[in-house]
């Protein structure tokens, strides 16, 4: 039997979804944009949930889209990533899939040069307080996360004057999985994340997230707003140094930007799992990544 070039992950509710709202339809309007571009360069494609009974085996390549239920079942997927990379080969890469699903890579890219926001790393079963640790690193405003976590799960802005009203939940939180601290940067609120999708170290478009009014969290599952925008060459060189940090080079990334409390840019995150990159803003930036996947897949078969 043939096998099938590439398949793009996706999760179930979106293999056959029976409601299709405006955020259903923008994911089956990015894969299905990158799914024509690899057609377009003759590829045979399928679209398959990750958590699917599947012959791994019987395709060369699986491309990270839309699996975007991951962190809420990370056991699961842990378990799922381990036997499938004996099978099939991942973009990006497994090495590069589980360097990027904890957020400690963030302490890497630091000590690469890579600015990024002030940050305490809390291990699992910590005994410590938030007040305590916001006391120790000097930090009046914060903003408390798990370490391995997407939209906004379990995030919150804390001051000092409120740290009480966390510390019961945050004490049974912490039982379960390891949480970061960092030091609130007040541009997010008037100059929003800026994300720039770069594929094979090139940058090709970026996007600005705003919060809405009243609120710090800029992803649309809590009334964030997405616009056009255009970087400075000096923006795009930094997501770019940013992405050539991580060796090897990734087939696609997203480089999460914000102006820190020093007005200076700084990686909030650096996606190289499932990111959204918003190709229908920039519809021929999915050409750019399925001319790489077929790179890739060409030295594939020439094995």
């Amino acid at each position: 039997m043939k096998k099938t070039d590439v398949i793009l992950l996706t999760e179930s509710c979106y293999e056959n979804p029976t409601k299709i709202d405006e955020y259903v339809q923008n994911v089956l309007t990015e894969d299905g944009l990158v799914k024509k571009a690899l057609e377009r360069l003759g590829c045979s494609v399928e679209i398959i949930p990750w958590d699917k009974s599947y012959d791994w085996s019987s395709a060369y390549i699986a491309v990270f889209r839309t699996t975007w239920d991951y962190f809420h079942r990370f056991n699961e997927f842990s378990k799922w990533l381990n036997d499938v990379k004996t099978k099939i080969t991942l973009i990006n890469s497994y090495d590069q899939i589980l360097w990027n699903l904890d957020k400690h890579y963030l302490k890497v890219l630091q000590n690469k040069g890579v600015n990024v926001p002030r940050s305490h790393f809390i291990k699992k079963n910590s005994i410590h307080s938030i007040r305590e640790l916001m006391e120790k690193n000097k930090w009046n405003k914060v903003v408390l996360k798990p370490t391995i976590s997407g939209a906004a799960r379990h995030t919150f802005k804390i001051d000092i004057n409120s740290v009480a009203e966390y510390e019961t939940q945050f004490s049974e939180l912490i039982q379960h999985e390891d949480f970061m601290l960092q030091e609130f940067q007040e541009n997010i609120l008037t100059e929003g994340e800026i994300s720039y999708m770069v594929f094979g170290g090139k940058f090709t478009h970026a996007i600005q997230k705003r919060a809405k009014d009243g609120d710090f969290r800029v992803q649309d599952d809590f009334g964030g707003s997405v616009h056009r925008y255009n970087p400075s060459a000096k923006e795009i060189d930094f997501c770019e140094t940013a992405v050539a940090a991580i060796s090897p080079q990734p087939i696609y990334a997203r480089v999460d930007v914000i102006w820190d409390n020093n007005k200076e840019l700084a990686v909030s995150e650096l996606e190289l799992i499932e990111p959204e990159l918003w190709f229908r803003y920039q519809p021929d930036a999915a050409d750019a990544m399925a001319k790489l996947i077929c790179t890739r897949l060409d030295a594939l078969k020439n094995i």
